[in-house]
């Protein structure tokens, strides 16, 4: 071999190596130029001279003799410390190789080859090194030639079933699929003719005779050259990733499997999101079953250790799905599975089964039949179920199915079941738990709106309320029709902030507040300031009562109290609407041309902000106009700003044709396209088309204070009665009249006002310019007087008085006789 370190051949090679030829006596009879170069000694310096004075110390000779006797053998290896021609020396590493007989140690002549040691300690490294990587088993090591043909493996290339035992010649495609043989080749030809080493790259090794599941290998490969830089091969190294690789697949479904279950506060949502998750990933199928209850937020009754419950299957996935779907849908088989030897009642509960070799197993009843649920999927090989099962609660199954060449389930597969099950039941617990507050909450406000359609002398109405999703919360939005006095009605839309049981009962607590304080007949802009009062002292005592409760310990619920609301109040006689906003949208008006226009209202600041006036807007309102209050989560939806969804409201109002449909139909056409269950915010709508009380069936008069007048006024209220035939009502009304214009008479002074409104009621009104409210009160037996309101009360279905610009109005309502 050539003294050099950037040759990577034998170092005692024969050809253009450093030599020396010794003879018997060894002396130095030949020195070749390798040896020359190697030493810087010429051939003339050291031939004919005892080999012993090359050594750097001459008295080692018998030293490295002994290397030979050491050996055992004819031709031996050593080591020595040479005087170098610079002046150094140089240690290397030597073999002797006796050329003809001779004693052992002693040969007549001999040849001895040399190389630097370092050169010779790296060949018998590398050696080794090759050696031994040949001979391990952890992975696998192989040689291909130019065509990609095996020249050489270690035994463990690939121990799979299918591999056969002598490799050599042979192609990957003549044991392996073609799919996977032709990716390793492609790849191991890029690195054959690229030069490029390939690194971490994995692969699916399926053999011809075992294809079902196969193994995942991570193959390492490089370039091997000739010593001119010729292509010679591939060298490639195989290592079995698959149970590595199976389980970062198994951590990865349990991430993505975790993720799925906290994304939803539904429980059908919670579970549709999870099949989706297992199939086809982890199985070919799977089934979700829950207790009937469940969905309903009720908790599924146990009877002792082994609950049976009649379960429903709510979501399906996979290849299977449709067959799932349409086949058995309740099962009444126990959530806890039996085993030997005694167990936690926890664990007795939460065990799954695993079920393999489906199709070996006898179809029918026996020992060795699997179970029902096992045989759900046709071609299933194995199947495995949990239960869902949390709080020694069981609230379901998970079951799961493989088909096809997926390999088996195994008892790994079926740790990782349960352990998506655990986490799946504490999903659906949590998600139970809150559908029974929502549908508590539901329930509540639903049971605080009004009818969702009436119908009054002044409007048509129709109110429609959706809540929102599970994910959102039930909210707090409210709408209501408050007949009032003199035929008028007053129309309310409001909005609570915030979601859930908080705002529903606050919710609760302004819309009776509303109603209380349109009993008074307050003006708009002064009945939301009453109400912004209201809520500010709901936040106060709030912030100041204890949040503790004293008996249980626990925080009660709380939230925003703050509100948007609408109040208008529309009047048949005057037609004329009077109408004040507390932050909230303004109303659409469908013209009986068929425009649409919004309200130019001032809106004032939200319920609970304080220290703002509110300002009355009046519109007037042709007969058949058609009014429309709404919450904001009917025109923001996350789909646009708001202006673009009042657009969308006005062309939706007018597709729906409000003007020319009973509104208790057109109202789910405009709605008609939202995410029904899907909604952020809830949807609240109150359709009103408005009517009016014809001149012919309203009568008034103006009055001077003179109390001779209450005599005339009767005999006027008399005659205008037997116009409209309700002579029935003649004495009542006559009673009514005297009693109401004495007193305004007696206690304002000043002109009065007497009006009759023949509606669904007869209505009487007095006003005056008196602010002083009358008061009914209990008269002595010896007082003359005091009666007059008491009478008016009798004789009445409803009466009362309000506050008007000029003074204040009393007035009396009596039911119709049948006509």
């Amino acid at each position: 071999m050539r003294a050099t370190e950037g040759n990577q051949d034998y170092p005692f090679a024969v050809t253009n190596t450093a030599a020396a030829l010794l003879d018997a006596a060894g002396t130095v009879v030949a020195w070749t130029p390798a040896a020359e170069a190697l030493l810087e000694l010429r051939s003339a310096d050291v031939c004919g001279r005892p080999a012993r004075e090359l050594l750097a110390d001459a008295s080692g000779w018998e030293a490295v003799l002994a290397q030979g006797r050491e050996g055992g053998q004819a031709g031996w290896e050593g080591r020595a410390t040479l005087r170098h021609g610079s002046g150094g020396e140089l240690e290397i590493g030597f073999r002797v190789v006796p050329l003809n007989d001779g004693a052992r140690g002693n040969p007549a002549r001999c040849l001895v080859l040399g190389a630097p040691l370092e050169l010779v300690a790296r060949w018998r490294q590398d050696h080794a090194f090759t050696h031994e990587l040949f001979l391990q088993g952890r992975v696998g090591l192989a040689v291909f030639d130019t065509d990609l043909r095996l020249l050489r493996t270690n035994t463990h290339l690939l121990p799979y079933t299918g591999v056969p035992p002598e490799l050599n010649g042979l192609r990957l495609a003549d044991f392996l699929r073609g799919e996977d043989a032709r990716i390793i080749d492609d790849r191991l030809r890029e690195v054959l003719h690229g030069g490029s080493p390939l690194i971490g790259f994995n692969a699916t090794a399926r053999t011809l005779e075992d294809a079902r599941g196969g193994r995942v290998v991570t193959i390492q490969a490089f370039r091997l050259q000739e010593p001119d830089g010729r292509p010679m091969g591939v060298a490639a190294v195989f290592t079995d990733v698959t149970d590595h690789e199976r389980s970062r697949g198994r951590l990865d479904l349990l991430y993505r499997a975790t993720g799925a279950l906290g994304g939803s506060l539904s429980v059908l949502r919670t579970v549709e999101d999870l099949v989706k998750i297992l199939a086809p990933a982890f199985g070919d199928c799977a089934a979700v079953d829950l207790a009937e209850t469940v969905l309903t937020g009720g908790e599924p009754a146990t009877d002792g250790l082994h609950p049976a419950l009649p379960l429903i299957r709510m979501a399906v996935a996979g290849a299977e799905a449709d067959v799932l779907r349409t086949g058995t849908a309740r099962f009444g088989a126990p959530l806890a599975a039996s085993g030997p030897g005694p167990a936690p009642p926890a664990a007795r509960e939460c065990r799954g089964e695993l079920v393999t070799g489906l199709g070996t197993r006898s179809p029918g009843p026996g020992s060795d039949a699997a179970p029902e649920w096992a045989t759900a999927v046709p071609g299933a090989h194995s199947a495995m179920t949990a239960p869902l099962c949390a709080r020694g609660v069981g609230f379901g199954r998970l079951t799961l199915w493989r088909t096809g060449d997926a390999p088996p389930l195994d008892e790994d597969d079926l740790a990782l079941l349960e352990e998506i099950a655990a986490r799946a039941a504490v999903a659906v617990d949590n998600a139970r738990r809150y559908t029974k507050e929502r549908r508590t909450a539901v329930g509540l406000q639903r049971s605080l709106l009004p009818p969702e359609t009436s119908e009054t002398p002044a409007l048509e109405a129709a109110g429609l309320y959706l809540p929102a999703d599970a994910d959102s919360g039930v909210g707090g939005d409210w709408f209501d029709v408050i007949p009032l006095s003199s035929a008028r009605v007053a129309l309310v839309v409001g909005d609570v902030a915030g979601h859930g049981l908080h705002a529903t009962a606050m919710m609760g607590r302004l819309r009776s507040a509303v109603r209380a304080m349109a009993d008074l007949e307050l003006e708009p802009e002064e009945l939301l300031a009453h109400v912004d009062d209201m809520v500010l002292q709901v936040v106060a005592e709030a912030e100041s009562g204890d949040a503790q409760d004293g008996d249980a310990g626990a925080l009660l619920p709380s939230g925003p109290a703050g509100a948007t609301c609408l109040y208008a109040v529309y009047d048949p006689v005057t037609r004329r609407c009077v109408m004040a906003s507390a932050g909230h949208p303004p109303p659409a008006v469908v013209s009986p041309d068929g425009t649409v226009e919004y309200v130019d209202l001032s809106p004032g600041p939200p319920l609970g902000v304080g220290g703002w006036p509110f300002e009355p807007v009046e519109r007037d309102l042709p007969p058949g106009s058609v009014l429309a209050l709404y919450s904001d989560g009917l025109i923001e939806r996350g789909e646009g700003d708001i202006d673009q969804g009042m657009s969308d409201l006005a062309d939706r109002l007018l597709h729906a044709d409000v003007l020319g449909r009973p509104l208790r139909q057109a109202r789910h056409d405009i709605v008609e396209g939202l995410p029904a269950g899907r909604l952020r915010d809830d949807v609240t709508l109150l359709l009103a088309r408005t009517r009016v009380v014809d001149d012919g069936s309203v009568a008034t008069w103006l009055l001077d204070a003179d109390p001779a007048i209450v005599g005339g006024a009767r005999h006027l209220v008399l005659d205008q009665l037997t116009a409209w035939d309700l002579d029935e009502l003649a004495f009542s009304t006559e009673l009514i009249v005297s009693e109401l214009v004495t007193n305004s008479i007696r206690h304002a002074g000043g002109p009065v006002r007497l009006r009759l409104i023949r509606a669904d009621t007869l209505t009487c009104e007095v006003s005056d310019s008196s602010n002083t409210q009358p008061r009914m009160r209990r008269a002595r037996s010896h007082e003359e007087g005091g009666r007059g309101l008491y009478i008016v009360a009798q004789l009445s279905h409803r009466w009362g008085s309000r506050y008007t610009a000029g003074g204040k109005t009393v007035w009396s309502e009596q039911a119709l006789p049948p006509a």
